[in-house]
């Protein structure tokens, strides 16, 4: 990630206290693929399941307007402190993925939501794994911001959302391209399974979500933009 618009704010790890998502390898794979974004200052940026807010605080360096939600009270506290602690403004919402900002409209929307496939699917997740479990095919959240997210861009306006391989690209792919956006995969990365992932795994290649020889995850970043 690029410091060259830091100026002379502070940076800091953030905080992510027990129950809050912290950064990993999905996190810097989405922050690489804003960095690449020719996002103006000034720009009206939302950052939607924020965790400990990351990349919220990575868009407000760039002098874009972030507004960051999360459903957990715990995220919201700590995106509230790191933001304070960076010096950079945050707007930061609670509430479940837009429903807070309904009514706005945005430059850039960042999506890092739960994707991990999960056995016991048909029961709403509930603790720190609503940061990850997301149904059994794992899109209990990425087919909301696939069929909602152009609801809330401006012409022009563009996606990135990171996921896993596990909930199917392709899907993603589609739905966005069917709510009328160009959308396409722009980074790749395999990484060791964490320790969710070994716990399923057997579970994972018995429904075919992993081949017999897999033995890494692939996260994808997906972008889709609508049309001028």
């Amino acid at each position: 990630m690029s410091d060259s618009n830091l100026g002379t704010r502070r940076r800091v790890n953030p905080l992510a206290p027990p129950g809050v998502y912290a950064p990993q390898e999905d996190t810097e794979l989405l922050a690489g693929a804003l960095s690449d974004e020719p996002v103006r200052p000034g720009s009206d940026v939302l950052d939607v399941g924020t965790g400990s807010g990351a990349l919220a605080l990575a868009a407000a360096r760039r002098g874009t307007r972030v507004t960051a939600v999360d459903v957990s009270w715990r995220a919201v506290c700590a995106t509230r402190l790191n933001a304070l602690m960076a010096g950079v403004p945050v707007q930061v919402r609670h509430g479940n993925l837009f429903a807070p900002v309904r009514g706005r409209s945005f430059d850039l929307i960042l999506a890092n939501p739960p994707y991990v496939p999960a056995p016991d699917g048909g029961m709403a997740p509930r603790g720190a794994a609503r940061a990850w479990d997301a149904g059994h095919d794992g899109r209990l959240v990425l087919d909301r911001i696939c069929g909602e997210a152009h609801e809330l861009l401006r012409p022009g306006g563009v996606l990135l959302l990171v996921q896993s391989a596990l909930s199917g690209t392709e899907l993603t792919l589609g739905h966005l391209r069917a709510a009328g956006m160009k959308a396409a995969v722009t980074r790749r990365q395999h990484i060791t399974f964490g320790p969710v992932l070994r716990t399923r795994e057997r579970w994972l290649r018995e429904r075919a979500l992993l081949g017999p020889d897999e033995n890494r995850e692939e996260l994808v970043v997906v972008r889709a933009e609508l049309p001028v």
